[in-house]
């Protein structure tokens, strides 16, 4: 039977909506959403830790090895833009099914790789699955969770976003003390089998598929354009150290003539409503605001989350699972007020919560800076705990305000922009922190420092760097505003059609 949505299902904007209950069935389906996307994301970051063991086993290069993460991430890139027409073709059911599948096999044949190349194979079959499992569970939210609950919930997708990459690599070193390199996948893979059955199982269609022309010039256009950058910005710190392959100029200008021809396309398509990635979000005010802002953030957490292990290891000479350890309680305080930070958003709106956090950030940036050969561990895990506190501020509300200030009908195309510029900022932040500290330490050394004084010279002007992002962030969040109401069904335009709940 179909059941249209009402206000006890996915738009309620009235008082009663806060104390309506979800219907079970879209419990049980972000109950699986959110635990697939949590092993998923933390999938992401398991390998870093892993590539010197790869290196002696398979006798590889370091620049070799980094394409287990590489091409992990220009999967992403590639995949991501394609789901805005995913999620509006098929079924709720069949793109968790299919995707779940994809990083299930994935994971089975990492395991299993006998040699190098399989290996990334297996990688690059993980990716797959997992670029479409974020949008899935951000539109899921957006069209069935109510309005006055969804900053909550939004908060639980903060929860998969900032702990799943701070646990990765501290799970993954505590497995390769105890055991190889292999584990990091076949402990992954038992919960990969057993969400993929319960959804079999459990998960109904949430959505009436409609029917949208498939455009194969924006899928290829698409994968050059993100493909190009990703990569381009990947491999700028290799380059910065001679390693790269090719300069990353080239893949970096592919990237940009093909982005003006994939946005003329797609601006041509969205006019018959029938293009891969429809562009019509940025019309929105709040969504720009709050994407610049949250790509910054992006920026600022990626960057830092590879400087930081490198000065932890190569300037006080720390384990790699001291470091994991050392870096988890952040990811886990941003776990926790997640939810937290929700409720207020519901409550308040974005403002309270979005502005002192990104000062917060500020805050912490700026006390990054002033590391150097000396500093204690301490000082390190509490400035790291602040910024993840003013990070895990400022992600539920964007979130919810940023996706949450568009038509349902863009729902999906949002939720795909805000994925596929969120690759990208992680990519930029790496390689620009990457770039500044490698450039200003061999400077240093060139004037006559230690290569420890140099590497922590070089660390601490990307986080200078950091900073100045960080303000910028600051400043744009006094422009934050609170989404207007969606519409209730039989308000909307009879040009944009509601999704129907679908219950089998």
């Amino acid at each position: 039977m179909s059941v249209h949505q009402d206000t006890s299902v996915a738009t309620a904007t009235t008082d009663d909506a806060s104390d309506s209950k979800l219907p079970p069935q879209t419990k049980v389906v972000l109950g699986l959403l959110l635990v697939a996307a949590f092993v998923m994301i933390l999938n992401e970051t398991v390998m870093s830790v892993a590539i010197p063991n790869l290196m002696d086993e398979f006798t590889v290069s370091a620049a070799t090895a980094q394409w287990l993460t590489t091409g992990f991430f220009l999967t992403m890139a590639v995949v991501i833009p394609t789901t805005g027409f995913i999620l509006r073709r098929f079924s709720t059911r069949a793109v968790f099914i299919t995707a779940m599948s994809l990083f299930t096999a994935g994971t089975a044949l990492a395991a299993a790789a006998p040699v190098f190349g399989v290996l990334i194979a297996g990688r690059v079959v993980q990716a797959s699955g997992t670029a479409v499992m974020l949008p899935l569970l951000t539109t899921t939210v957006l069209t069935f969770i109510p309005e006055s609950r969804r900053g909550r919930t939004m908060g639980l997708i903060s929860v998969v976003i900032a702990v799943a990459p701070a646990v990765g690599p501290t799970f993954s070193g505590f497995i390769l003390s105890v055991a190889n390199w292999r584990w990091t996948f076949l402990a992954v893979l038992p919960i990969a089998m057993v969400s993929l059955a319960l959804g079999v199982m459990m998960v109904k269609n949430l959505t009436t598929p409609a029917k949208v022309r498939f455009d194969a010039l924006s899928v290829v256009l698409s994968a050059v354009t993100f493909g190009g950058l990703i990569y381009g910005l990947s491999s700028i710190g290799e380059a910065t150290e001679g390693h790269a392959p090719i300069p990353p100029q080239l893949p970096l200008l592919i990237g940009v003539v093909t982005l003006a021809l994939f946005v003329w396309r797609q601006m041509a398509l969205q006019k018959k409503d029938s293009a891969l990635l429809d562009l019509r979000p940025f019309a929105s005010r709040t969504f720009v605001v709050g994407i610049g802002i949250m790509l910054i953030a992006m920026g600022a957490l990626f960057g830092s989350l590879i400087l930081l292990p490198i000065y932890l290891q190569k300037v006080l000479s720390i384990s790699t699972l001291d470091t994991g350890l050392m870096l988890l309680p952040g990811g886990l305080l941003m776990g926790l007020i997640a939810p937290f930070i929700g409720r207020v958003f519901d409550r308040f709106g974005p403002r309270p919560v979005v502005i002192p956090g990104a000062f917060v950030l500020v805050g912490s940036m700026a006390l990054l800076t002033m590391v150097d050969t000396d500093t204690s561990r301490a000082f390190v895990v509490v400035t790291h705990v602040l910024l993840c506190m003013g990070l895990g501020s400022m992600l539920t509300p964007l979130m919810a305000s940023t996706l949450g200030s568009l038509k349902p009908a863009l729902y999906s195309h949002g939720s795909a922009i805000l994925s596929t510029l969120q690759q990208l900022a992680g990519a930029a932040g790496t390689a620009l922190f990457i770039t500044i500290m490698t450039t200003r330490a061999a400077g240093y050394v060139e004037s006559g420092s230690s290569e420890l004084e140099a590497q922590a010279s070089g660390i601490h002007e990307a986080f200078l760097l950091g900073t100045a992002l960080a303000v910028v962030a600051a400043a744009l969040t006094f422009f934050v505003k609170r989404p207007a109401p969606t519409p209730a069904p039989e308000e909307r335009p009879e040009a944009e059609p509601e999704r129907e709940l679908v219950a089998h």
